[in-house]
């Protein structure tokens, strides 16, 4: 036999459960919103990191036309993203042209709307004429929506291009995603120039 609970009981356990979730979920996403600059990478250690991912990003199917073809490549090796109806994401990453490091950035962003979980995923984005380039270089932190398009190209729009079908200026493909989130949402987030030790 069941034990039933009294809705006065049940009610006041969910008056002290409600808060106590909010203020979690609070924590987590100001956390997630505002990170410590203490926690921030170092310039050797980014670059470690964003090595090791160009090294998988190469061995992708169907990337050699964009590493072809790219002025430059963004690389963000792990983007941490996570919320509960109200969402934050953020990661570092450094810019590569010619093979040389020519900047360090971040991205961050807030996404509002129906989301539960948390996932992290890397992204690296083909920067494919001068003008892109130069408005990623140009910007006070750069809003993606805004400037130049940004093309997200999943694993079936991958397998399609081609040297002759690459027409936009910017692509972007994630990786090395885990969690439970369904996609790393792109549009909202601002990339912006960082000086890291």
């Amino acid at each position: 036999m069941t034990e039933r609970t009294n809705p006065t009981t049940r009610r006041n356990l969910t008056a002290r459960i409600l808060p106590a979730t909010a203020l979690a979920l609070a924590a987590t996403t100001t956390t997630l919103l505002h990170p410590k600059p203490a926690q921030a990478a170092t310039a050797a250690e980014i670059d470690a990191d964003v090595a090791a991912a160009l090294t998988r990003l190469r061995n992708l199917d169907n990337t050699r036309p964009l590493f072809a073809q790219a002025r430059a490549v963004l690389v963000f090796p792990r983007i941490i993203q996570g919320g509960f109806i109200v969402g934050g994401q953020y990661g570092e990453g450094a810019l590569l042209q010619g093979g040389n490091t020519r900047g360090y950035f971040n991205i961050a962003g807030v996404s509002l709307g129906f989301l539960a979980g948390a996932q992290a995923s890397g992204l690296a984005m083909f920067f494919m004429t001068d003008e892109a380039l130069n408005a990623l270089m140009r910007a006070d932190g750069w809003e993606i929506g805004t400037g130049p398009s940004v093309v997200v190209l999943d694993r079936g729009l991958q397998a399609n291009i081609t040297a002759t079908t690459l027409r936009e200026p910017v692509y972007a493909i994630t990786f090395n995603q885990e969690g439970l989130m369904a996609a790393l949402a792109l549009n909202g987030t601002k990339i912006t120039r960082i000086n890291p030790s």
